[in-house]
């Protein structure tokens, strides 16, 4: 199915939501949550491409003898943390406090340096700011993409939705695989994904696979934030730089664009 729920509260340790070896809605990734209590330690030796992005808490990482502390109180008032490494890296994460990370996996024979992106490299930006009667203004924090990690199958990023707004808008899409996850603030909150002419209901730490070029905006209830982590799996010799936008729809971006009630 295109929408994973998790109803109950992730246990400690490795939580898989996607594996690369599903027979349907395959979206070449495993992705999963790691949840650490105070002082576990996990260790990673997985032979694949790796991110782990911190959501909330406190750890330690510790490859090729670095050791860094990476701390994040809200997913929704900060910018995220995170450690990408090739295959052959060995990464132990100890928990300083209680702690969520989005691990994702995927194949790459390529061979590059490990990075740790820390929350003052990543780029953050307002997007939908002045158009749509600011219905689509939301925050977009990119971690790492084509345009500085070239080298990788991955892009990562994340998404907070303010209440009652859109985002992922004017409708887009890419035929490169994508993994959505969702935080709500209120938890009890929730929001709606588009995909394609269906739509799903969204409730906290739920999980949207979205494949096969279809659009996929989404929208948040009022009073409730929206956080989501974004994943893209480039593909083959077709990696993802840019989606393609419905063009019927583009004209809701023009500055001087006149949307109801807006008078001639």
């Amino acid at each position: 199915m295109t929408r994973i729920r998790q109803d109950q509260l992730f246990a400690y340790g490795y939580n898989p939501i996607t594996t690369m070896d599903e027979a349907e809605q395959n979206t070449m990734m495993d992705f999963g949550i790691l949840r650490l209590a105070k002082d576990q330690v996990e260790v990673d030796e997985d032979p694949k491409e790796r991110a782990y992005l911190l959501v909330q808490g406190e750890v330690s990482f510790e490859w090729e003898g670095n050791k860094e502390t990476a701390r994040r109180k809200s997913c929704f008032d900060e910018n995220p943390w995170v450690l990408h490494v090739p295959q052959g890296v060995k990464v132990k994460i100890t928990g300083l406090a209680e702690t969520e990370l989005c691990v994702t996996k995927t194949t790459n024979d390529r061979s590059f340096p490990t990075k740790l992106y820390t929350a003052e490299e990543c780029v953050s930006e307002e997007r939908g700011k002045g158009t749509m009667r600011e219905t689509s203004t939301r925050i977009v924090r990119t971690a790492f993409d084509y345009s500085n990690a070239s080298y990788s199958n991955l892009v990562v990023g994340e998404v907070i939705d303010y209440p009652g707004k859109w985002s992922s808008y004017p409708p887009h899409y890419h035929p490169q695989p994508e993994i959505y996850f969702y935080k709500f603030n209120p938890e009890n909150g929730y929001g709606f994904c588009e995909l394609g002419d269906e739509v799903v209901k969204l409730k906290n730490n739920d999980t949207v696979k979205i494949l096969d070029n279809v659009t996929h905006p989404q929208t948040t209830a009022p009073g409730y934030a929206m956080y989501y982590v974004w994943i893209i799996r480039h593909l083959d010799g077709n990696p993802y730089i840019t989606p393609t936008f419905v063009p019927e729809h583009l004209w809701v971006t023009e500055p001087d664009a006149k949307i109801w009630p807006d008078k001639d």
